[in-house]
């Protein structure tokens, strides 16, 4: 099949998840034999990038210095449309269109005019999911964009049951041709790198364990909640550091929270870290965190399952579906800063608990979430969306 792809980000654009889900969904495909092209955005010239059946289009975002967030949106989507429409005159055609979420619906609708090619779409998350409402006039916009978007396209793929049914009810979607397949991650990858103790002495003593959370810094993450229970941890178990890796606007907030808490010489904050060095933390790290208030599924999860990692979850979206209480994890009522210490503390205190937690993630991670499944799942999809 000669799949065309649009997405707004791509590595080595990395700004939330859909990046390494696009990735490893077009590669996969195309090891499988499939033609797979993506048109993706980046910050500056235009770059082409090609290997195997996989052709990776990266376009300018912008024609002129964009006045707002939405007007930067429809730049990239003219940008896409515009790549798209060469690429088909010079004579390569598609068998289906996937577009993931409403970033580049845009650019989807535009297709739909022009080119008689079946579409599907991936709702990745939501507007009010992300901000727990709509709260304001570009949010009630990109609200609308999605509720437009999954009415105009037949099937849907989202990443959790918890997502089917947001869809659903947020906007009167009818459940039919709402196809639930998870993320992936790739098992073997962060098994072959090695724990570097040199690397580990940048941020603990050899006594100190380390928990870890990875993430944008916004408030749906859920960051706060950690930093609260950090003093609750510290006067059960006080050789334990914690590092807070990732960027977004909440930093600042977060490390006054800290300071405010007591525990500022207890927590680090690394800022961006590139996937290279977050192989590494998650190789000397001793416990992940994860407490979001808002989670459509919750790749980091897997990523610290694989790399032999006892992790804490909130109950929230797709965690919730993830983790098996006490079995391949740890979940807590999300936003209870109590509860999510209290997780910490058993971890840290019952070495065998936490053993017992990571082999049964194995387990998890090779029954539900290979690559390869998931390849096959979508591929799938883009047959029944072909012969509709």
């Amino acid at each position: 099949m000669n799949i065309l792809m649009f997405s707004w980000e791509y590595p080595p654009r990395i700004i939330g998840g859909i990046s390494r889900v696009v990735y490893h969904l077009s590669r996969g495909l195309s090891e499988q034999g499939h033609n797979v092209t993506v048109i993706t955005s980046i910050d500056g010239e235009e770059e082409f990038h090609s290997s195997g059946n996989k052709k990776i289009y990266s376009v300018s975002s912008y024609y002129v210095k964009p006045i707002n967030f939405i007007n930067s949106v429809l730049q990239m989507n003219l940008s896409m449309f515009e790549k798209a429409v060469e690429i088909i005159n010079n004579g390569e055609m598609f068998d289906i269109i996937h577009l993931h979420d409403w970033l580049v619906a845009f650019v989807g609708k535009s297709m739909a005019r022009v080119y008689p090619i079946r579409q599907v779409c991936t709702i990745h998350s939501t507007e009010y999911g992300r901000n727990a409402g709509i709260h304001n006039e570009i949010q009630s916009f990109i609200n609308n964009v999605e509720k437009k978007m999954v009415h105009a396209i037949k099937h849907v793929i989202v990443n959790s049951m918890y997502m089917k049914n947001e869809v659903n009810t947020l906007f009167d979607r009818t459940t039919e041709n709402i196809h639930v397949i998870p993320n992936g991650i790739e098992p073997d990858r962060l098994s072959l790198i090695p724990r570097d103790m040199n690397f580990r002495k940048k941020y603990a003593q050899d006594n100190e364990k380390i928990v870890f959370f990875i993430g944008r810094l916004v408030n749906e993450k859920g960051v706060h909640v950690l930093m609260d229970a950090i003093p609750i941890v510290l006067s059960k178990y006080r050789d334990v550091r914690f590092i807070i890796a990732g960027s977004g606007p909440e930093r600042d907030t977060l490390e006054k929270k800290a300071i405010d808490n007591g525990v500022a010489d207890r927590v680090h904050f690394t800022g961006y870290i590139d996937d290279e060095e977050l192989y590494k933390m998650y190789k000397c790290v001793d416990i992940a965190v994860f407490p979001s208030l808002y989670e459509p599924f919750g790749i980091v999860a897997l990523e610290a399952m694989v790399a032999n990692l006892p992790v804490v979850v909130s109950e929230a979206g797709g965690f919730n579906e993830i983790v098996t209480n006490r079995y391949n994890g740890m979940k807590f009522r999300t936003g209870r800063s109590d509860l999510l210490a209290d997780c910490i503390i058993e971890l840290l205190t019952s070495p065998e608990l936490a053993a017992e937690i990571t082999k049964n993630a194995w387990n998890t991670i090779y029954e539900k979430y290979k690559w390869s499944a998931i390849v096959e799942k979508t591929y799938a999809v883009y047959e029944l969306a072909k012969n509709d």
